[in-house]
């Protein structure tokens, strides 16, 4: 292994000379605009392990989401600084990774500084802080977005119908480490204006050719869930062909099979704790997903003034949403899909106007793919992109 570190990591800070150099912290990600703290439920390496970038580290518990936190990088794990159980506010390190070959000394004097951040609520060096959001304005509507990283390479996230930028929580930070990545909030949902006009595919995709151009992002590489999904196609299909890198669709409505009715109405029209969870629970192939947090947001979502005006508005169009019979863009499309997806069933292949394109599953996901197994996704964005 090299003395630089691996990519996606910092240097730890500490006075361990040139050993300390080559120690590297794994810091409490942040998933979401919101979150502060997260809780270590289990280690899923043990101290002395050598994991691969992308393997599993550990599972972490928020007030929003379980979720599963991947290695940022290459390495050995030197030493678990926060134990199973413990809470850390974001971007404190949590677990140090190094070459073999670092003196236990130098590891052990990194633990301490780790572990004196840790208690004082010092994020490690060189920790981003996450995504720094923002509004634009677009043919009088109000668009909000959250961005993080600043790569060469940009990327534009388009979540499904009642999501918003913050689902894409796991994926993002993770696209983060090497890209310039935006998510946005469409119209009607999140911290955008709840204004949907008629509610047909290319209001949606207007506001997005819209949001490019305000910022004047070029090239950029386009990925829609569900409905954003649909939106992405339009927008690289119709609207801004030249302007789009590549396309990744993740379980995209319009394409498979159509989207459960059920679904939609029961999601569209639920006013309570009782009527929304077991919409969620359809989301997810693992279930302890949906925690309480998780449905309370989304019931105040819902709650917000033209919130239900806009999905009701947005129904229509996806009951009916059919892209089978749309232009293929000349850029690189890859779609990927939970297999075990109740909303939408993931099928082997898509076709766009006769062009066969092969469907990418991944196991034990559901329709929340991107948030159940975000390394799968993430891996299927920079398959796309060429990276």
């Amino acid at each position: 292994m090299s003395d630089e570190p691996p990519e996606g990591l910092t240097r730890v800070a500490g006075d361990a000379g040139d050993a300390g150099d080559r120690i590297v912290p794994v810091a409490m990600p942040k998933w979401g605009l919101s979150m502060k703290t997260g809780k270590i439920t289990e280690w899923l390496v043990a101290e002395g392990g050598l994991v691969e970038e992308g393997d599993d580290l550990a599972e972490i518990d928020t007030d929003k989401i379980a979720g599963t936190l991947e290695a940022p990088g290459a390495g050995v794990l030197r030493a678990i600084v926060a134990p199973s159980g413990t809470a850390a506010p974001v971007g404190c390190a949590i677990a140090l990774l190094g070459p073999a070959d670092v003196p236990q000394a130098a590891i052990d004097l990194a633990v301490a500084d780790a572990r004196s951040r840790l208690a004082r609520g010092e994020p490690a060096e060189g920790d981003g802080g996450g995504p720094v959001t923002g509004t634009v304005e677009v043919a009088g509507r109000s668009l909000a977005y959250a961005t993080e990283g600043d790569g060469a390479e940009t990327v534009l996230l388009l979540h499904g119908y009642g999501g918003d930028k913050d689902s894409w929580l796991f994926v993002h930070e993770l696209l983060a480490a090497r890209h310039t990545v935006y998510a946005l909030d469409l119209p009607g949902h999140g911290d955008s204006t709840k204004d949907v006009g008629a509610g047909t595919l290319d209001v949606l995709a207007d506001a997005v050719s819209g949001f490019l151009d305000v910022l004047g992002l070029d090239r950029v590489h386009l990925v829609g869930h569900s409905l954003g999904g649909a939106v992405a196609l339009a927008v690289a299909s119709r609207q801004r062909p030249r302007r789009i890198r590549s396309l990744t669709l993740v379980a995209p409505a319009g394409l498979g099979a159509p989207v459960d009715r059920a679904y939609l109405r029961g999601f569209a029209t639920a006013r309570t704790r009782r009527e929304l969870k077991p919409q969620l629970l359809q989301l997810f192939a693992d279930e302890t997903k949906v925690t309480r947090q998780l449905v309370d947001d989304l019931l105040k979502y819902k709650r917000l003034d033209g919130v239900p005006t806009a999905l009701s508005a947005l129904l229509p169009m996806l009951e009916e949403l059919d892209l089978t019979g749309e232009e293929p863009p000349p850029v690189p499309v890859r779609v990927v899909w939970g297999s075990g997806d109740r909303v939408i069933p993931a099928p082997e292949s898509v076709v766009l106007k006769g062009e066969l394109i092969e469907v990418r599953q991944v196991g034990a996901a559901g329709h929340m793919v991107h948030m159940e197994a975000p390394a799968e996704v993430t891996s299927a964005v920079e398959a796309a992109m060429g990276t």
